[in-house]
């Protein structure tokens, strides 16, 4: 006989304020889930919370959603201001969370959240969206099996134009286009290199828009033996073409471009396994974002595994996503 397939994930959603919040729409199709609540704190965006493809989730509060029975994970969905005292509650209450990025702006709060999370046996998920990109999975494995060698050398710009309503909102923030959209990239970094020793941030005002977002940012990421350059501005016209992720190291250099449609250029020194030696192109192009991570997270959530990406990385990357944006930390990187 088949074996019996698993109950659904019993999944809620609190917000819809944030830029990937229709990101629901996975969890609405995937077998896995079970889609039983959506909470909109915010009356502004309520009428949102009824519309599309929120439109038949029932609506309910905050309150009402952490006490539906059999409840496990929770996809935290709010503007970014309110990320993280809304962790903290979905946390307090017994949920796995999948929280979306930034994790706001105060690292000891995240911090206290991630080990709340931690001393009950709850994950939590952070939404950058890149992780599970078939390009960024080969890119680990290249690592992994030593194809590229040392790393000494990341760079990456992850770019667009923010239209004036956008850049409105993103000046709330005072990390800029880095904090908002150069976060993504810094989770690789991170990735690839560890906690660095020393980040130094760049930021300008470049576009001619009256406002106070900082719209052209540059952080440089100092290791013992490599350096890292990130790049983020809200300006660049046909930004999502040149978003790209390049490592080189000792035994080969890798290049992801465009990264929303990716393909990777890697070069080796001499032939791995079915690659030969010098450059060649491998094409991935459109891939649904979020499904590998919703499917990891179920799992955790069936208690089949652990999360890939452990506390320790995301908060090292929270650091540096602070770091970068030239936002405070507390004390100094040691």
């Amino acid at each position: 006989m088949p074996a019996a397939q698993p109950r659904p994930v019993r999944y809620a959603q609190i917000g819809t304020g944030h830029a990937h919040a229709s990101k629901l729409s996975v969890y609405l199709k995937s077998p896995e889930y079970e889609v039983v609540g959506l909470a909109e704190p915010d009356p502004e965006l309520q009428d949102r919370a009824r519309q599309g493809i929120y439109a038949d989730v029932p609506l309910m509060s905050v309150e009402q959603l952490l006490n539906i029975p059999g409840l496990q994970v929770v996809g935290v969905e709010t503007e970014v201001r309110d990320l993280l005292p809304t962790a903290e509650k979905c946390i307090q209450a017994g949920k796995h969370i999948h929280l979306d990025k930034p994790a706001g702006e105060s690292l000891p709060h995240y911090r206290r959240i991630m080990e709340l999370a931690s001393s009950r046996k709850l994950a939590v998920q952070m939404g950058y969206m890149y992780r599970y990109s078939p390009a960024v999975v080969l890119m680990r494995k290249f690592l992994d099996a030593g194809w590229l060698g040392e790393p000494f050398e990341v760079h990456t710009v992850m770019s667009k134009v923010v239209p004036t309503g956008g850049r409105r909102s993103l000046a709330e923030y005072p990390g800029g286009i880095m904090f908002e959209l150069g976060c993504h990239i810094i989770d690789l970094v991170i990735g690839v290199l560890g906690r660095p020793e020393n980040i130094t941030a760049f930021h300008r005002q470049s576009g001619p828009q009256q406002d106070s977002l900082r719209d052209n940012m540059l952080a440089v990421f100092e290791y013992p033996e490599a350096l890292a350059t990130v790049r983020s501005t809200a300006l660049e016209v046909e930004g999502f073409a040149r978003r790209h992720f390049t490592v080189c190291g000792t035994e080969g250099t890798l290049h992801i471009q465009p990264l929303d449609r990716p393909a990777v250029r890697v070069a080796f020194s001499r032939g791995r396994g079915k690659y030969r030696k010098g450059y060649q192109t491998i094409e991935f192009g459109s891939y649904p974002r979020y499904v590998g991570d919703a499917a990891e997270l179920a799992a955790v959530a069936r208690g089949e595994r652990e999360l890939s990406f452990t506390p320790e990385h995301d908060l090292n990357v929270q650091e540096a996503v602070l770091l970068a944006s030239g936002l405070p930390v507390e004390g100094e990187m040691p």
